[in-house]
């Protein structure tokens, strides 16, 4: 299965850069430097900023099969380099298109704050999945290649997530057919197995991540199995966004008492500072960071002049643990993405 980070998945980008710090690639790089730098002059909008990605892409397209550097390339090549522009161009873009929007940002913490709750009391038999298709072991594996979309920049990059999320499925799916003689039904069973995936995996930004890979992928490259998949996971997130009593195959006083009962257990789980004392210093740190995924925001609501000088204590404890685990992150993903950046600014220095 194709990863991010695997040399066959990026062949393009290196390709790519190598041509562009030649001289003879001069007149293009005038070009997409020019496009970049007019992104500064406005304010980020989401959909006007899709649309002239993508009529640059297209525009530069015809620019590539005219150049003397791809002369006699064949149809492949000039898809490796399209490739490679797009993740060049949409990484140095990425801070002013990706959710750049207040209105982005508070969809991706009302979703994830949802899928906090919904965590603790759904099961696959709320989905109607049945038993023959669980498999923890795979599903898993689906969470985990799901949650990886936020450590990339490139829509390719974040589709292939996606696309590997979905495919761990899709191939549980196919290997119980094959063993039980059993005949799929298509997205009836897929679906409400993407929707158990997405609601254990939580992945950060979803709202976000999805709209970026809708927006700025190549719109030629949005088909098929790759279009399927993402129509797919937009689905389970457009259910969770409306789960309700039915959707979980539940009485509404049943449903409601389960969602009463998360955020009880969520507010009392961030507000309760002294119930880590005593334990050994692993389960205390699980138990820090469980109070900052779920997106748990127990002062959200509250007005500053009703906060307690414990509850200020405790929103500066919070605060820190933030910078702290948000600086350890973000140090992570710059050692493993350091290769690339070199590239990028050698490419922009030459």
């Amino acid at each position: 299965m194709e990863s991010p980070t695997s040399a066959a998945a990026r062949p393009d980008f290196y390709d790519f850069l190598d041509r562009m710090r030649r001289p003879a690639a001069a007149d293009l790089f005038r070009s997409i430097k020019s496009f970049l730098v007019s992104f500064s002059f406005h304010e980020p909008n989401a959909e006007e900023d899709g649309s002239k990605v993508q009529a640059f892409l297209t525009e530069m397209e015809s620019a590539i099969r005219d150049h003397p550097l791809w002369a006699n390339a064949t149809n492949q090549e000039i898809d490796y380099a399209l490739e490679g522009l797009e993740k060049y161009i949409m990484t140095k873009l990425f801070d002013h298109t990706f959710g750049a929007s207040a209105e982005d940002a508070m969809t991706d913490m009302e979703i994830s704050e949802k899928i906090g709750l919904l965590q603790q009391f759904v099961k696959p038999h709320h989905l109607d999945i049945p038993k023959v298709l669980q498999n923890e072991a795979s599903w898993l594996l689906a969470v985990k290649e799901l949650q990886k979309i936020n450590s990339f920049k490139a829509p390719r990059e974040k589709l292939i997530c996606i696309m590997s999320c979905c495919q761990v499925i899709n191939n549980l799916l196919l290997n119980i057919s094959m063993s039980n003689d059993r005949t799929l039904s298509g997205a009836d069973e897929f679906l409400p197995i993407l929707i158990y995936i997405t609601i254990k995996a939580n992945p950060p930004q979803l709202h976000s991540n999805l709209k970026f890979v809708q927006l700025f992928r190549r719109e030629t490259k949005l088909i098929s199995e790759v279009e399927y998949y993402l129509t797919n996971l937009i689905s389970a997130k457009m259910f969770i966004v409306d789960v309700n009593a039915g959707s979980l195959s539940m009485e509404e006083s049943e449903f409601q008492k389960h969602m009463e009962s998360a955020r009880l257990a969520t507010q009392m789980s961030a507000a309760s500072p002294s119930s880590s004392q005593g334990l050994p210093t692993s389960a205390k740190a699980h138990e820090e960071e469980a109070d900052l995924t779920g997106s748990r925001f127990p002062f959200m609501d509250s007005e500053t002049e009703s906060l307690s000088p414990g509850e200020v204590k405790r929103l500066h404890h919070m605060y820190r643990q933030v910078v702290t685990r948000y600086t350890l992150l973000s140090k992570a993903l710059r050692k493993l993405s350091i290769d690339e950046d070199q590239l990028l600014n050698s490419v922009d220095d030459s």
